[in-house]
């Protein structure tokens, strides 16, 4: 009995090309980063400028403090008393 022949295959190559794509999820993130910076800027709701002064009390400190200031200042120019 003859054999068949069975020689012949079939090869398909599929080749897929694409462009552009790095390059515009680059250019939407930018625009997402941009747009959240100004959303932040327009709804924070305050103006950075007026926050500037500070004004710290220290209430109950007692007698730990009590010449703090005279051993600091002496400390600085070199004259502490030990």
């Amino acid at each position: 009995m003859a054999q068949p022949d069975n020689t012949e295959r079939t090869h398909t190559t599929t080749t897929t090309t694409t462009g552009g794509g790095a390059g515009m999820g680059i250019i939407v993130g930018a625009l997402v980063v941009v747009v959240a910076v100004l959303a932040y800027i327009v709804f924070s709701g305050s103006d950075p400028a007026a926050n500037d002064d500070v004004n710290i009390t220290i209430e109950g400190a007692g007698s730990a403090v009590e010449g703090a200031a005279d051993a600091v200042e002496g400390a600085v120019s070199g004259d502490a008393a030990n």
